[in-house]
């Protein structure tokens, strides 16, 4: 009984910091800050009904299906849609769970365009590391054979992945982040094809949009605090050039 303290507190260290933006996101905004979350989760099942049908195949194929062996500027002007197109042989019922979760979770905390952003992101990362590893080939370091240029890329599940390690490294998630990280590796590892490199792609780019922000955030502080009071620059304290008293008293040139 005395671990359950700590697991709680562990917990609340863990999660708090999440849980606590979205509570409070939906409490401000309600089914609102929702929006995107459930335009994707009824565009992808929407896809899903259409890529089953005879007649839908091959217009998804057309508009939504990426492939290394495609032309770059065909691939790009298919990314957007191949977000919400899932895998034919996989359950979409698991497709739509994780955008519902993650997406939701994604929306409330980042709001919309970023989380649109950080998916668009995380999804052409492994649209183009699938081309460069083929040209790598399959003697080459994170190489891949010829026959993966046939193969449709992953789908939703790069964004959903590269949007929960987002997260996570935002909100101080960081347990359940690796988790996420170490999940995907044990993907590749155990079933090494396309799909799972293309996942570790899309985290290797979200992370290190997160290394820049974060660089950028320090870079912030350090100017702020040395341009602050005009004294931790390493230059010595600027004098006025009006001395006189009072509240319009001008204390330098900037």
């Amino acid at each position: 009984m005395s671990r359950l303290p700590a697991l709680r507190r562990a917990a609340v260290r863990e999660w708090g910091p999440l849980v606590t933006a979205v509570r409070r996101g939906l409490a401000g905004r309600g089914v609102r800050a929702l929006a995107l979350t459930a335009g994707a989760v009824a565009l992808t099942a929407a896809v899903q009904l259409t890529q089953n049908q005879a007649w839908g195949y091959r217009p998804v194929q057309n508009l939504g299906a990426v492939r290394a062996e495609d032309p770059l500027w065909l691939a790009l002007l298919r990314t957007p849609l191949s977000l919400f197109v899932p895998a034919l042989d996989l359950p979409v019922w698991g497709a739509l769970a994780q955008i519902l979760l993650v997406f939701g979770v994604a929306e409330v905390c980042l709001g919309r365009w970023r989380t649109l952003a950080v998916a668009y992101l995380a999804t052409l990362a492994g649209t183009l590391y699938a081309r460069i590893g083929i040209a790598l080939g399959p003697e080459g370091f994170l190489g891949l054979p010829a026959s993966d240029a046939q193969v449709v890329d992953t789908g939703p599940s790069a964004a959903v992945v590269g949007l929960a390690v987002y997260v996570c490294h935002q909100r101080r998630a960081r347990f359940t982040g690796a988790l996420v990280v170490l999940a995907m590796v044990v993907e590749v590892l155990v079933k090494d094809n396309l799909a799972g490199r293309e996942h570790l792609a899309a985290i290797a780019a979200v992370l290190m949009v997160c290394r820049v922000r974060e660089w950028r955030g320090r870079r912030r502080v350090q100017d702020l605090g040395a341009g602050g009071d005009g004294t931790r620059s390493g230059a010595p304290p600027m004098r006025s050039w009006n001395f006189r008293r009072g509240p319009a008293q001008r204390t330098s040139w900037w």
